[in-house]
């Protein structure tokens, strides 16, 4: 019986210092992406590495998080009212189609992964609305509601430094900030929106996804439309900000001059972002539908 104990102990342990590890190894990466961002310029040359066609029809893809050899990707059906958190394989194969929301509420956001659960905000399809918080286990994808919000949240980040969850509105003209307890439970939720928010005093694009990168910063991607007329063919200008989360405001900003053959910017939709030995790598999925998983490079950086 002892060794019984003792070993299921020793698993548990090994577990732990497993899930640390990894948190550690997860957390050196994104801080590696955020230093390598800081260098990037308008003159910064990304080369395509590859790009894998979707499988299946995607609908309009809002966050992207690459776990392993998987993608995970959130997503909204407009006609079919319907929230989505697409798991995919590395050849573009749909593995699981997790439905998330209730009633008007379908939009999920731009997404994060802590090195154990997925956060995905669902909010109604409009500005100045409401949102649902969940967890998903990107193994078993479940989802579990964590807590309900009087805006519409339209990406979020998890610091995992010292456990705090960051979300932007839709247009991410405003920040804001939860604190998690040791019970993993939201202590400001009831808070509200305007006792909580700080101003982004960015306009150069509206954040479509965000990621936690290390040193409480927090990396947006996103898109302006510019029109020459109100019902003019917009240019697309897609970019990325990486914020400071103390002082809610960008440490950098970069224009990335990247577009698909029909003209849209490869931070149209979601995105991701990986170190490689000199520089980065970007997973981007712009189109809507059927999406493609671009893969691009950018070394000496």
């Amino acid at each position: 019986m002892g060794r019984t104990v003792g070993r299921a102990r020793a698993i548990v342990l090994l577990a732990a210092f497993l899930v640390a590890s990894l948190a550690a190894a997860q957390s050196a990466s994104r801080s590696t992406v955020a230093e390598r961002v800081m260098k990037l310029t308008r003159a910064s040359s990304w080369k395509l590495a590859a790009s894998i066609p979707i499988g299946f029809r995607t609908f309009h893809p809002q966050g992207l998080v690459k776990i392993g050899d998987a993608f995970v990707v959130s997503s909204v059906d407009k006609d079919g009212r319907a929230g989505h958190v697409f798991k995919i394989d590395a050849g573009g194969r749909l593995v699981a189609d997790l439905r998330l929301g209730e009633g008007a509420l379908y939009h999920p956001g731009g997404i994060d992964y802590d090195g154990q659960n997925i956060w995905v905000p669902v909010a109604e399809y409009r500005p100045d609305s409401r949102a649902i918080v969940y967890r998903v286990d990107p193994k078993t994808m479940k989802a579990e509601e964590v807590f309900r919000f009087a805006d519409h949240i339209g990406a979020l980040a998890y610091n995992t430094d010292d456990r705090t969850l960051h979300g932007v509105s839709w247009g991410s003209r405003r920040f804001y900030r939860w604190t998690l307890g040791a019970d993993g439970k939201v202590t400001n939720a009831a808070t509200p929106p305007e006792q909580l928010r700080t101003l982004n005093p960015s306009h150069y694009v509206d954040y479509q996804d965000c990621k936690y990168v290390g040193g409480r910063r927090m990396l947006c991607t996103g898109v302006t439309e510019i029109r020459q007329a109100p019902n003019a063919v917009p240019f697309r200008l897609g970019g990325m900000d990486l914020v400071d989360l103390a002082a809610s405001r960008p440490l950098h900003q970069v224009p990335v001059l990247l577009w698909t053959p029909a003209g849209f910017d490869m931070t149209h939709n979601p995105s991701w972002f990986e170190p490689t030995a000199t520089g980065l790598r970007a997973y981007f999925m712009p189109e809507d539908d059927k999406s493609i998983l671009y893969i691009y490079e950018v070394e000496g950086i």
